[in-house]
């Protein structure tokens, strides 16, 4: 494994391209997403546009090339959850392995705590060993497991949701 020396940055719309690049095989070729059709560069920058107005959205760069992403969005809509947001976290494929998911990761939850979110929810198709051992390496628990619930290529999956407590009681 070649570690790779990534900075941590607020995303721009700019990056929506590279973006893409990184989550639409995920889409195309893997269970990891739910979302069924590539999405292009325009709707992507409208996601940046929208999530970034009220949650961080983090990306890590390599020789200015941005490799992977994280960012927080609204768990659920109730004002009872005002304080619980859902995390995603994409690497690219060809960075995966090089220490670069868990510094923009801590980074990510750093931030959320800095605004005082009590607690982070990640949402993992199953089975995902490395996308576990990532939650659970930046102080996650798992917290539920809800069996066949998502249909992607023809198939059934499981879905395992991990919970960290920023701000415990």
């Amino acid at each position: 494994m070649v570690m790779s020396v990534a900075n941590i940055r607020v995303v721009n719309e700019t990056d929506a391209a590279a973006i893409c690049a990184i989550y639409n095989p995920y889409v195309r070729d893997t269970v990891i997403s739910f979302e069924q059709a590539p999405v292009s560069e325009t709707e992507m920058a409208a996601r940046i546009r929208e999530y970034t107005a009220s949650f961080p959205w983090l990306v890590a760069t390599v020789n200015d090339k941005v490799v992977a992403y994280a960012y927080a969005s609204r768990w659920r809509t109730r004002a009872a959850y005002d304080y619980v947001l859902e995390s995603t976290v994409y690497v690219d494929r060809d960075y995966i392995g090089r220490g670069i998911a868990k510094p923009l990761y801590r980074a990510l939850l750093a931030e959320l705590k800095a605004r005082g979110v009590r607690a982070v929810i990640g949402c993992i198709a199953l089975p995902n060993a490395a996308s576990v051992a990532l939650h659970e390496s930046c102080g996650f628990v798992k917290v539920g497991h809800f069996p066949q619930v998502g249909r992607k290529f023809e198939r059934w999956v499981d879905v395992g949701f991990w919970q960290a407590t920023l701000f415990p009681e």
